[in-house]
């Protein structure tokens, strides 16, 4: 309050100039006098009147320039930027309802069209790829982009609906939270040729201890939600991932909610639910053009009314059935997969779209996966029974045309049953008392006021390909990283 009023006649502040987006959705007055800054997607050039769209990355199809023959037009190229002084009026042509009439314009930046990439043709992935620099300067990529800015700022605004906090985890971590062993390592460092230390000033290891790039922020969360109740993060993880299918990426985003629970699975579900509804309808409406255009891009139009259904307030909750279940299902179907349906062993990519695309034709929720299969911080179901019978409370949710979209669990908060499963790990060893070696803290959680608490992880990418029906990952990321390829 006292900087408001100390300041408040002294302080404006700058709004800048608005975007194409911004102008076409005004309500300027015809022939009002414009300006705007943007490159060239695409121009014609005729004898008395040549047409150009122009975009500035504020929509799918930029605004449509009419420059007149009194203006010198020989520079203008595609990739050029520009900018345009000119006035807004009704377009009497169709798909815009108003375009520039230039009466100036200035080449901020010219592009030679010999060594210009992004030509107005079609393109493939891999030569996009390989001009990544530039490929934001396509309709799909850039289209891509936005929609993710807008189901990300969603995901923020859903979960503060809920008071969750959002933590910055770690990047850098000492712990493997999948247990995979697909972690990147922090290369040892060596000293400086000029640094005046001794090899015992100088340890091997940076940290003085081994340290890698996180997989998961999970098992951090697990400790901020031991204080705050509901926490959250959106970071980047990564995986030393080899497998170039449409599905995985080295380095991607991963949404990470965990609180405290009151309902078990059940309450990890609805919210993981409530969530992705709320921001795909608000994409819907905040990004509708992006995501038509998407889905256009792909000619499955009829994708885009599946996913508008699956979201719809009309539909009842999305489907829900245990392993157990899943299993017999796909037993039942007489389908000869390539790696038949057996209970104990995972899911596959085949079996899990057969579920979705076939059986449920929408989303659905399979449970309670056996206790070999899933991570040790799973909480169990009955641990009376015999070893191989023994699930754990979790869950995937599987979505048509992809698979796994999300994957969440009840952690483990009993610390014997979580002591045994890590010793089974080797994540204590047979010699250490639980309160030695890296993962003593993650169990001292459970002996020092634990309360029963779960969450998920929503692989970013995956969310994006699912909304906007963009074939892979690879096109989802702004910059892709990949087994034998870094570029920027």
């Amino acid at each position: 309050m006292f900087f408001s009023r100390r300041f408040a006649s002294q302080y404006a502040p700058r709004r800048l100039p608005p975007t194409i987006k911004e102008l076409l959705g005004s309500n300027i007055p015809q022939e009002t006098s414009v300006s705007l800054n943007g490159w060239i997607k695409s121009i014609r050039k005729q004898k008395r009147v040549s047409f150009a769209v122009i975009s500035d990355g504020s929509n799918a199809k930029g605004i449509q320039a009419v420059f007149p023959n009194t203006l010198d037009v020989k520079d203008l190229t595609n990739g050029s930027s520009v900018r345009l002084t000119g006035n807004l009026v009704s377009s009497p042509g169709s798909g815009q309802a108003k375009e520039l009439q230039v009466k100036a314009v200035d080449v901020l930046g010219a592009c030679p069209q010999e060594t210009y990439p992004i030509q107005k043709k079609d393109l493939t992935n891999e030569y996009l790829r390989e001009n990544v620099h530039l490929r934001a300067r396509t309709t799909a990529i850039a289209a891509m982009l936005r929609l993710r800015d807008c189901l990300h700022r969603s995901i923020h605004d859903y979960l503060k609906s809920q008071s969750f906090v959002h933590v910055h985890a770690p990047i850098l971590t000492a712990n493997d939270a999948e247990g995979a062993g697909e972690t990147f390592r922090i290369a040892p460092v060596a000293a400086h040729p000029d640094a005046q230390v001794t090899e015992t000033q100088c340890p091997t290891e940076f940290f003085g201890a081994p340290a890698h790039l996180t997989v998961s922020s999970q098992l951090h969360m697990e400790a901020f939600q031991a204080a705050l109740s509901r926490v959250y993060t959106a970071n980047p993880a990564f995986r030393a991932e080899r497998s170039q299918t449409s599905r995985h990426l080295a380095e991607f985003w991963m949404v990470e909610p965990e609180w405290t629970l009151t309902e078990g699975i059940t309450e990890v579900c609805d919210v993981t639910e409530d969530l992705l509804r709320d921001i795909v309808n608000r994409a819907f409406v905040e990004c509708a053009e992006d995501v038509e255009a998407l889905h256009a891009a792909g000619g499955r139009l009829e994708r885009l009314e599946a996913l508008k259904a699956a979201v719809s307030p009309d539909t009842p909750r999305w489907r829900r059935m245990t392993y157990t279940e899943a299993v017999e299902t796909l037993q039942r179907t007489g389908v000869k997969f390539k790696q038949t349906p057996t209970w104990g062993a995972s899911l596959s990519s085949e079996h899990e779209r057969y579920l979705a695309e076939e059986v449920v034709k929408g989303p659905v929720f399979v449970t309670n996966y056996p206790r070999e299969i899933k991570a040790f911080y799973m909480r169990v179901d009955d641990p009376s029974l015999p070893r191989e019978q023994q699930t754990v409370s979790c869950f995937d949710l599987l979505v048509p045309h992809m698979g796994e979209l999300v994957g969440g669990s009840v952690r483990e908060e009993r610390a014997d049953v979580l002591e045994e499963k890590m010793r089974e790990e080797g994540m204590i060893l047979p010699e250490q008392s639980s309160n030695e070696g890296p993962y003593a803290w993650y169990l001292s959680l459970r002996k020092l006021g634990a309360t029963p608490h779960g969450g998920f992880g929503l692989g970013f990418e995956r969310l994006v390909s699912w909304v906007g029906d963009v074939d892979s990952v690879k096109e989802c990321i702004p910059v892709p990283r990949t087994v034998g390829r870094i570029d920027l």
